[in-house]
């Protein structure tokens, strides 16, 4: 049992960060300094790689922020912050956006081989989609907002400087967030691995063999696969590298992922020395009661464990059913009289503020947008395109809509990551509104689903949040959800293509006025409450749980959850 921790409060994080004694004394009582925290999040951690569709839907962002930082990181308020230990990111006035990237003369990767700005590179050629070979991208990025827009990155080979140009008229509003956490993987070890001499003069060189292989070693060489039994799941350090506080040690099932200090790390050292993430599927009240667990970052329906603190909250991301654009659903009347018979205003009562009851903003009620989020100045206007369609069943809307397609009694599977007890109550919820109306609805849930399945015919629709995440979602920003449903991007599971959209999309990348948002979102909801790639629920609800003697946990209603700043934690008994 943990004694009663005795820390006087207000201390500074940072402080705590640089305590290197076993023992914190404050108040004439001595607490011990427990050297390992576990840390249990709510979906499935495959890749080191966030950046691929498989590691834009995992828990990458809330395992690696700290193990794989960059040049700004997701803060609790839903913005890009600086995180200048990596360097400084300067934009450099002119008539064309230009911005200077200058990475820390000490910053080196845990192998000891400097970061330079081909890590920089890697990230651009693989996040744009503009490196191709037979007018396919080579790279499989989830999603090339901004990344895109750039025109070239000037950079010599193992140089800490690289000046970043956007395309004329192409300035990209969000810039700070690109090079964020997880963004830059090691251009040195993909190099290796592929046999080139180094990722910027292959690139430039054009050779399509050794691009295949570069891009071969981004799309899968950082996968990760627990081991079982009694292997302890060693990692090799010499491809998972890391350029942050923490490094990978060993990932199994047995004994979670395993992050311990960077020995090579140049900033304020970890304040604890081993985190144990535990990913979707471990049975957090088991291991919270016998001490395994002090902190988690899951979804509003999660139990609280018994003896923790937790905080309920409204994520940025939103909930919302991604349908596919094939099968039953080709017709876009299918997925309108689907969406007909979705019971939303019901959600949003049973399941969409657990925990907590929002007046205005985030998590206050149905979300009618998807190009814009609820809080911003916009949103009022351009969520009354919905015009308070799809709220309760609609027998007329779904009668209309399955003779326009051409259904007779359709069968709808809707997956999502299971087991998850708000999205199963969710489905039941639906199937028991559109069952009389003629619609099944089979919930197609399992411990291993991916939203892929969406894209590989498994599936009809995907119960989950903001550009398919199953956990933790969402940013101040409303670009992760405007580009998955842009055409052509990695994370648009469904396969959904409008060219219109597609370019109202793009402007209001370069363009935030609110009036651009205003015209532009109007615009874009009218096409897409008629075509119905997705139809938005509510907030998703988060809640942060920490176990009595945590200090440092910062939830965060982000993408980037609670890990964001794991390197401040300390857990004292």
């Amino acid at each position: 049992m943990r004694a009663s921790s005795g820390v006087r409060t207000g201390v500074a994080v940072a402080a705590l960060a640089a305590i290197t004694a076993t023992t914190l004394v404050a108040c004439g009582d001595e607490d011990t300094r427990i050297p390992s925290i576990g840390y249990a999040v709510d979906n499935t951690v495959t890749t080191y790689n966030g950046g691929t569709v498989a590691g834009s839907v995992s828990a990458a962002p809330q395992a690696f922020s700290r193990v794989l930082p960059g040049f700004a990181l997701t803060a609790p308020s839903g913005g890009a912050v600086s995180d200048t230990d990596i360097g400084t990111a300067v934009e450099v006035p002119g008539e064309q956006q230009v911005v200077t990237y200058t990475l820390a003369a000490p910053a080196v990767w845990s192998d000891g081989v400097p970061m330079t700005c081909d890590d920089l590179v890697l990230a651009w050629a693989a996040r744009s989609g503009r490196t191709a070979a037979d007018g396919a991208p080579l790279f499989d990025a989830a999603s090339t907002a901004g990344y895109t827009d750039i025109e070239r990155i000037d950079c010599a080979p193992a140089d800490k400087v690289a000046t970043v140009t956007f395309r004329s008229g192409r300035g990209y509003v969000e810039w700070q967030s690109l090079f964020g956490a997880g963004t830059m993987m090691p251009a040195h070890v993909a190099a290796r691995i592929a046999g080139v001499p180094d990722v910027v003069s292959t690139l430039a060189g054009g050779d399509q063999d050794a691009l295949r292989r570069v891009a071969d070693v981004w799309n899968t060489g950082w996968n990760l696969t627990p081991a079982e039994g009694e292997d302890v799941g060693t990692v090799d350090p010499a491809v998972f590298v890391s350029s942050g506080p923490f490094r990978i040690e060993s990932y199994s099932v047995e004994n979670g992922l395993a992050l311990v200090p960077n020995e090579r790390w140049w900033g304020v050292p970890a304040a604890t020395d081993r985190v144990v993430v535990w990913p979707k599927g471990a049975d957090i009240a088991a291991k919270a009661a016998s001490g395994d667990i002090e902190v988690v970052d899951a979804d509003g329906g999660t139990a609280t464990p018994d003896g923790f603190t937790s905080t309920a909250q409204p994520s940025f991301g939103v909930e919302q059913l991604t349908m596919a654009t094939s099968g039953v659903f080709v017709d876009p009347a299918a997925r309108r009289a689907f969406a007909a018979c979705v019971p939303r205003g019901e959600l949003y009562a049973q399941h969409g503020h657990p925990g907590y009851e929002a007046e205005t903003g985030r998590g206050s009620g149905i979300v009618d947008s998807r190009t814009t989020l609820p809080a911003t100045l916009p949103y009022r206007s351009v969520a009354a395109t919905a015009a308070e369609r799809y709220r309760t069943a609609d027998v007329a809307g779904v009668t209309a809509g399955l003779a326009e397609a051409g259904l007779t009694d359709p069968i709808v599977r809707v997956g999502y990551l299971g087991p998850d007890e708000r999205r199963a109550a969710v489905v039941a919820a639906i199937a028991s509104s559109c069952a009389p109306l003629g619609i099944e609805i089979v919930d197609a849930s399992s411990p291993t689903f991916s939203p892929l399945a969406l894209r590989d015919g498994e599936v009809d629709a995907v119960l989950a949040s903001t550009a398919g995440q199953a956990g933790a979602s969402g940013t101040s920003s409303a670009d992760p959800g405007r580009f998955a449903l842009r055409g052509g991007q990695g994370v648009n599971v469904g396969g959904y293509a409008n060219g219109r959209l597609d370019e109202l999309i793009d402007r209001l990348a370069v363009d935030q006025s609110d009036a651009t948002v205003l015209a532009a979102a109007v615009e874009a909801e009218n096409i897409l409450w008629t075509d119905m790639p997705t139809l938005p629920l509510y907030n998703a609800p988060r809640v942060t749980a920490v176990a009595s003697g945590m200090r440092g946990v910062e939830s965060n209603p982000t993408v980037a959850g609670a890990g964001w700043n794991m390197d401040k934690w300390i857990l004292v008994g």
